[in-house]
């Protein structure tokens, strides 16, 4: 958590830390859940979502709260370094954000309102932070798993942003880029899960305030 004075540009590939071949970590099942917190292989009919909304924390611990979700995960996505750590994605020198991996069912919880839900509890307009939480680790990302899912965030985020703009606020700053460009890697243990297992440890919610518009 926090991060000032901590590099607020992204590392070119060749600055990057160099990482590791593989996980220097297990993990096992989802305290709260019940399910693999590792879901490369994922149940028939459901979907992938990835999404970096600032400290993953407290944004795994509002999405494995919403009906239709079947797993979720922390990690580290959009970056450079294989197999990094926490501390060394702390470092900005990994150049990933803090991500929340969401498995659900689409019959039951769509994409849409995984996205919607993203922009009400961040604030998507404040570049490499979330309110006292400044660094690149905090920046606002989607990473599409679909080309439905990639037609479905850029909707949203037009939508939203011309919301935000009628209210006189600031610019969405979210990075929104295919998955199969950004390996997702699985965070330690113990930040899986965090806030089920302390549950008064740290919560970063910055946010607009701004609820998602109506959509025709």
């Amino acid at each position: 958590m926090f991060g000032f004075g901590k590099p607020t540009t992204l590392p070119t590939a060749d600055q990057a830390l160099p990482g590791r071949s593989q996980q220097p970590w297990t993990l096992g099942r989802h305290v709260v859940l019940d399910a693999p917190v590792v879901t490369d292989e994922v149940p028939a009919g459901h979907e992938v979502a990835v999404l970096g909304l600032g400290c993953f924390w407290g944004a795994e611990e509002i999405y494995w709260q919403v009906p239709g979700v079947w797993s979720t995960s922390v990690g580290y996505a959009g970056g450079s370094t294989p197999h990094p750590t926490y501390e060394e994605v702390c470092s900005g020198r990994t150049g990933h954000t803090e991500a929340v991996r969401v498995v659900f069912d689409p019959s039951v919880v769509s994409y849409a309102d995984l996205v919607k839900k993203f922009f009400e509890i961040h604030d998507p307009t404040q570049g490499m932070r979330q309110g006292n939480d400044v660094g690149t680790q905090y920046r606002s990302a989607i990473y599409w798993t679909t080309p439905e899912q990639e037609q479905t965030a850029r909707e949203l985020t037009k939508a939203y942003g011309e919301e935000l703009a009628r209210r006189g606020l600031g610019e969405i700053t979210t990075e929104i880029r295919p998955a199969s460009e950004t390996p997702y890697y699985y965070a330690e243990d113990a930040h899986q899960q965090y806030l089920a297992k302390n549950p008064f440890g740290y919560r970063c919610h910055a946010n607009t305030g701004v609820k998602f518009p109506e959509m025709a």
